[in-house]
């Protein structure tokens, strides 16, 4: 396959990379501020992460303007839609990222990233309103990424002085991760399963009541009843998720596998941050076990992902 048909290929999806090495990097961010680690490998990471972000970036710029039809195309997919405003939480992610490091930086990205995904979630509730083809079967937790990913723009949100916008934000989030939660469930109990490429994506339930939880602390919230439900909901979920691991274990290498990292890495540092706010060492361990899993599925993605590109089984007609 020449280097033209794989730049036409080249998935939307993609991105979710980006989500999760800027979720690995927050983890590792947020343990050496609490000095549980003795490594300073975050900003490293941040970088890193930056870097690839610009790279996948610019690589699916070249497909838009080489392949327009072939951005439509995902743009009017049923399930590919979802995964256009990964490119804005990217940024509200590499926000959170630099704002310590580089504040300035940081308020660029969030700015960009929260404007451009209240963009994105107004494009997709649009397209989800006024369809004409899409059916219960296309619905998978990968619905949840354009709507309920407004719930990440409070953490960088609320200390860059955007209270009110992040309020605003939350709000969007939180009210429809309910009501998609409810069609999510409705989808996979009565109807037929998922298909295989699109199991990982069950991961992404973990993520919306993890990183709310993190929100709502940013809020001011504090550890109060509403937000203990939010994260023994997110712990609870993980739970199920791993009663699950031969289903997954099983499951041929796609690029819907980094579905597993951010979801991840969200109930670590809500692990850490739950820790943080109680002082129970249960939670300590509890939280390095799950960074350490995390480093290890991180690396597992970028191995298997790195084999599938030079195999060629990446940016191919499906």
């Amino acid at each position: 396959m020449n280097t033209d048909s794989r730049l036409m290929h080249f998935p939307i999806p993609f991105f979710a990379v980006v989500m999760g090495l800027s979720g690995f990097t927050i983890a590792l961010l947020k343990s050496e501020a609490m000095q549980l680690l003795p490594l300073h490998a975050g900003n490293l990471m941040a970088a890193v992460t930056g870097g690839v972000f610009l790279l996948i970036a610019l690589v699916y710029l070249a497909k838009l303007l080489r392949h327009p039809g072939a951005v439509r195309q995902e743009l009017h997919h049923p399930v590919k839609l979802s995964f256009f405003p990964t490119v804005s939480i990217s940024l509200v992610l590499l926000s959170i990222c630099t704002l310590h490091s580089q504040p300035a930086l940081a308020e660029a990205l969030w700015i960009t990233g929260s404007v451009a995904h209240l963009l994105f979630t107004l494009y997709v509730l649009g397209a989800w309103i006024n369809h004409e083809h899409f059916q219960i079967q296309h619905m998978n937790p990968a619905w949840f990424i354009p709507v309920v990913g407004n719930i990440l723009v409070p953490i960088a949100g609320v200390p860059l002085g955007y209270t009110e916008s992040s309020w605003f934000f939350f709000s969007i989030g939180l009210v429809f991760w309910v009501v998609l939660l409810v069609i999510v469930l409705y989808r996979v109990i009565f109807h037929n399963p998922l298909p295989a490429k699109l199991v990982p994506t069950f991961f992404i339930l973990i993520a919306p009541p993890a990183v709310g939880f993190l929100a709502y602390l940013k809020l001011g919230g504090g550890l109060d009843a509403f937000a203990r439900v939010l994260y023994y909901t997110a712990l609870f979920l993980t739970l199920l998720l791993f009663t699950q691991y031969r289903k997954f274990t099983r499951l041929q290498f796609f690029l819907s596998w980094w579905a597993y990292s951010f979801p991840l890495a969200a109930i670590t540092v809500a692990t850490l941050a739950m820790f943080e706010q109680t002082g129970d060492g249960r939670f300590q361990a509890l939280g390095l076990g799950l960074l350490a899993l995390l480093a290890a599925v991180i690396v597992l993605l970028l191995v298997r992902t790195a084999i599938a590109m030079g195999r060629g089984e990446i940016c191919v007609e499906e």
